[in-house]
């Protein structure tokens, strides 16, 4: 019952941070995933079995030395829980650090794909301005050749009256 239910939200959470760019790395995250499940099914697995256990030996019996042998056992069953539970702590710390990481790769890679999309458009802008500009000069040079070609400046000068 709580295998089943601890290890589908794992999977689905290995499944997405798992998807890398080639096959090699597909492949390591999956099995990746495979060793993460099988440790949080140990350790559910460890700390069900020794609280049952543990319910179990918790009976108070008359001989005294029985209850000595049941104390103890019961100190090895507890025990074993938190060994259990602080193997899963250490699993979920695992599992941050490893969501913390592989989202700074996954920024940095974003980061870089955009610095590349950026130079490009740099380029293409630089490009487009040189060639406007080309174009305004040679506008431009139209422009006052035709001006200084024209009656209207003839005239201007025959009245002298240049602005």
């Amino acid at each position: 019952m709580n295998k089943g239910g601890g290890g589908g939200g794992l999977g689905s959470a290995a499944v997405g941070a798992g998807s890398g760019p080639t096959a090699a790395a597909a492949a390591a995250a999956a099995q990746k995933q495979k060793s993460l499940l099988q440790r949080v099914e140990t350790d559910i697995g460890n700390i069900v079995d020794n609280f049952s256990h543990l319910v179990n030996v918790s009976r108070v019996n008359d001989p005294p030395v029985r209850n000595s042998q049941e104390a103890f056992m019961m100190e090895m069953r507890a025990a074993r829980m938190v060994q259990a539970a602080d193997s899963l702590l250490k699993l979920v710390s695992e599992l941050k650090q490893t969501a913390i990481f592989s989202g700074f790769a996954s920024l940095n890679d974003h980061v870089e794909q955009r610095t590349v999309e950026f130079n490009q458009q740099a380029e293409k802008t630089d490009r487009m301005l040189a060639r406007i500009g080309e174009e305004a000069a040679a506008s431009l040079k139209e422009l006052e050749a035709h001006y200084y070609s024209s009656a209207e400046r003839a005239s201007q000068l025959q009245n002298g009256d240049l602005r």
